[in-house]
């Protein structure tokens, strides 16, 4: 963790790994303030779940329509470059959006043979499992965010016949950038079509391992603060 830069004085593992974790033992010792502090903030950020749920179904649509796309250029000896790699990125936002409201609908993988021994046992295994997941999937998130900037920094391009309109990247640029670095980046920009560099793509999994990350925490609160798992798997008639 060399290379984890200081943030506001302190470490950024301190920011991603101990205050959140601290956090959580405030949750397990004083579960009336957490909730009194977190009643206001859970309702937003399970409409943040479901607005990336909604999001990564659209995707899936996009991706019907691209298939749909290259029947019809095939049928009409037609050109569709780059449909197959809009296909895989759309893939890539489906998944990695989904992963925080799958987790809140219970759609992950839990395997319960233990939790069901007795209720004290359910509870510490269940926190410590989230704990674990917790620390793990926000280690993810970062490394994905560094991947990003690493790949822009390689400007490391497709391989394949897919192009965007350079206008696209500089929005996206935006993200990464301090707002008075804005203006040069757009004084750079043309309306021409260049190959998709590998980070744009990459945004996907960036975003969704970070809600991810958020999503896990957010439960670990949950389930300290309520002294049972918030995550409810519907039933399956």
């Amino acid at each position: 963790m060399r290379d984890w830069q200081p943030l506001f004085g302190l470490p950024l593992w301190f920011w991603l790994f101990i205050l959140p974790t601290l956090f959580a033992l405030f949750c397990l010792f004083c579960p009336t303030k957490a909730k009194r502090l977190m009643s206001p903030i859970w309702p937003l950020l399970d409409k943040v779940y479901l607005g990336f749920g909604i999001l990564s179904a659209i995707f899936m649509i996009v991706i019907l329509l691209l298939i749909v796309g290259q029947m019809v250029a095939r049928w009409t000896n037609t050109i569709f470059p780059g449909g197959t790699e809009f296909a895989g990125y759309a893939m890539a936002c489906t998944s990695f959006f989904a992963l925080a409201f799958a987790l809140t609908q219970g759609s992950h993988i839990r395997v319960s043979i233990f939790l069901n021994i007795n209720n004290f046992l359910k509870f510490w295994l269940d926190a410590f499992a989230m704990l674990v997941s917790a620390w793990t999937a926000t280690y993810f998130a970062r490394y994905a965010v560094k991947t990003n900037f690493l790949s822009e920094i390689l400007n490391d391009r497709t391989q394949g016949l897919d192009q965007v309109p350079e206008w696209l990247l500089s929005i996206f640029s935006m993200i990464g950038q301090w707002p008075w670095e804005w203006g040069t980046t757009w004084s750079k920009t043309t309306s021409e079509l260049v190959y998709t560099p590998v980070w744009l793509p990459q945004i996907a999994m960036s975003v969704g391992t970070i809600l991810l990350a958020v999503a896990i925490w957010d439960h670990l609160f949950r389930l300290l603060a309520y002294r049972e798992t918030r995550i409810f798997r519907e039933a399956i008639e």
